[in-house]
């Protein structure tokens, strides 16, 4: 399936598909898998704040700061309230093998690097 930018989209219920053809599962079982794995994630997240999952990568609950913004159509100054976010910090596998392709895969263009800019 598309998204909007022009890549491909990968949705719980193409994965559940990949899964089960590689694993001789049903479609069925394999949603199953996979929705209980995603909310095993939310659930310690919300429990713990924290969740790292070795070579795949760190999610983590963080507090964003209070800050001024600007309406983008007036252009007045807004307050926007602290609040609670998902961070994600991949791990040094999935950086590696990321940082090993040469474009961004759907048919975008991996951005410069600042010293390739600069060049």
């Amino acid at each position: 399936m598309d998204d909007d930018k022009g890549g491909l989209l990968v949705t719980k219920k193409d994965m559940a598909k990949s899964i089960a053809e590689e694993m001789g599962l049903t479609q069925v079982q394999a949603r199953e898998i996979v929705q209980r794995v995603f909310d095993g994630i939310t659930e310690t997240l919300l429990n713990e704040g924290r969740i790292e999952l070795r070579n795949f990568g760190v999610f983590e609950v963080k507090q964003r700061r209070p800050r001024r913004a600007r309406n983008p159509r007036t252009g007045e100054a807004v307050d926007v309230p602290a609040k609670l976010v998902v961070t994600f910090k991949p791990g040094l596998e999935m950086e590696e093998r990321v940082g090993q392709l040469k474009k961004v895969p759907g048919g975008g263009a991996v951005a410069a690097t600042p010293s390739e800019v600069s060049r």
